[in-house]
C-alpha cells in the first residue's frame, strides 16, 4: 500500500515537472558556481539578472566573476544542458519507436556517422572559407544526415515496409562499419591522434556561445517535431500493427521521428563529441519515475537529461582538478551501473507484479 501511494505521488504530473525543473535549476547553479574560482550563487543570480533585465547595476558586480560566468561557465553549462536534453529526448523516442529498451541515439549509426565526419575534418584539417572554425560541427551534422539516409535507404531495399527489426539491424551494420573506418583513420594518424581521441571521448570545454548558436536551431526543430508526435509514439509503443489500426500513418511517422531523432543526435555529437549513456539511462529513469506517456515523458526526459549532463560535466572538470576528464568517461562510469540497477529493479517488479 505504501509503495502504491509513493508511486501515485511521483506520477503526479505537476510534481514531476516541478521536481525535474528544480533539479535542472540546481544543476545550472552548481555548474556555474563551482570551479577553480568559486562564485556565490547570489552573485551568479545578480550577474545573469543584470545581463538579462538590468536587475542590478553592472558596476556593483565583480568584473572577474562577471567574466567567468558570462564568457566561460554559463555558455559551457547551457551547451552541456542542450546536449543532454537532445540525447535524452532522442533516446526516449528511439526506445519507443524501436520497442527496444537498449535503444539510444546511437542505435542507428548516426553517432558513428557524425564522428566519422569530425575525424575526417580533424585529420585532413578541412576548413571552409565562409564558416572557418565551424567546419567541424557543420560536416559532423552533414555526416549524420547522410548516415541516416543510407540506413533508411538500405532498410527499404531489404524490406519495403521497413520493419523495426530491419532498421535496427541495418543501423548496427552501419555503426560497426563506420566504427571500423574511424579506428583505421586513428591508426593512421600522427600528431592529430590526441586531438581526435579527445574529441571522440566527448567534451563541452571551451566551446563558447557560438556552439550554442549551432546546436540551438537543430535542437529546437528536432525537439518540437518529437513532442508534436508524442501521441504517435504512444501508439508505436504497442507495435506497428496496433499503431496502424489506431490510424497512424506508420511509414510517414516513422520517417519523421527517425529524422528528428537523428537531427538531435547529429547536432549533439557535432558540438560535444561522442557522449554515451545519456540517451539510454535518462529515458529509462524518467519512464520509471513519471510513467510511459510520451506527452510528458519527452519534456521530462529533456529536463532530467539536461540537468544530468550539466552535473556530469561539473564532475569531469573538478574531480581531479586541474586535469579535466572527458565527459563521456563520466557518463559511462555513472550511466552503466545506474542502468544495471534500473534493469534489475524492472525485473524484480515484473516478477512481483
Amino acid at each position: 500500500m505504501q509503495r502504491l501511494s509513493i508511486q501515485k505521488f511521483l506520477s503526479n504530473k505537476y510534481f514531476a515537472y516541478f521536481a525535474a525543473g528544480v533539479f535542472l535549476i540546481i544543476s545550472i547553479l552548481l555548474g556555474v558556481s563551482i570551479g577553480t574560482v568559486s562564485i556565490p550563487i547570489l552573485s551568479i543570480i545578480k550577474i545573469i539578472g543584470s545581463k538579462l533585465i538590468g536587475f542590478h547595476s553592472i558596476n556593483q558586480i565583480d568584473h572577474m566573476n562577471q567574466s567567468i560566468v558570462i564568457n566561460i561557465r554559463l555558455p559551457r553549462v547551457i551547451l552541456s544542458g542542450l546536449v543532454g536534453a537532445a540525447l535524452a529526448i532522442a533516446g526516449a523516442a528511439f526506445q519507443s519507436l524501436l520497442r527496444n529498451p537498449l535503444a539510444d541515439p546511437y542505435t542507428l549509426g548516426v553517432s558513428s556517422g557524425a564522428s566519422l565526419g569530425a575525424v575526417l575534418t580533424l585529420l585532413f584539417q578541412i576548413s571552409f572559407p565562409v564558416i572557418g572554425s565551424f567546419t567541424l560541427p557543420v560536416l559532423s551534422i552533414l555526416s549524420s544526415f547522410i548516415t541516416i539516409f543510407f540506413v533508411l535507404y538500405f532498410s527499404s531495399k531489404i524490406e519495403h515496409s521497413m520493419r523495426v527489426e530491419t532498421i535496427i539491424l541495418t543501423g548496427i551494420i552501419f555503426s560497426s562499419f563506420l566504427g571500423a573506418l574511424i579506428s583505421l583513420l586513428i591508426a593512421l594518424t600522427g600528431d592529430e591522434l590526441r586531438e581526435i581521441i579527445a574529441w571522440l571521448l566527448g567534451s563541452v570545454s571551451m566551446r563558447g556561445w557560438d556552439y550554442i548558436k549551432i546546436i540551438l536551431p537543430f535542437f529546437t526543430i528536432g525537439s518540437a517535431i518529437l513532442i508534436f508526435n508524442a501521441k504517435e509514439l504512444n501508439a508505436f509503443a504497442f507495435g506497428e500493427e496496433r499503431a496502424q489500426h489506431l490510424g497512424v500513418n506508420v511509414q510517414k511517422r516513422k520517417l519523421i521521428i527517425l529524422t528528428a531523432g537523428s537531427m538531435l543526435t547529429g547536432a549533439a555529437v557535432a558540438v560535444s563529441g561522442t557522449i554515451g549513456f545519456v540517451g539510454l539511462v535518462i529515458p529509462h529513469l524518467s519512464r520509471l519515475l513519471w510513467g510511459p506517456d510520451h506527452l510528458h515523458l519527452l519534456p521530462l526526459s529533456m529536463l532530467t537529461g539536461s540537468g544530468f549532463l550539466i552535473l556530469a560535466d561539473l564532475v569531469s572538470r573538478t574531480i581531479i582538478s586541474p586535469i579535466e576528464l572527458p565527459i563521456g568517461v563520466i557518463t559511462a562510469l555513472i550511466g552503466a551501473p545506474v542502468f544495471a540497477l534500473i534493469l534489475l529493479q524492472r525485473k524484480r517488479m515484473e516478477r512481483s507484479g
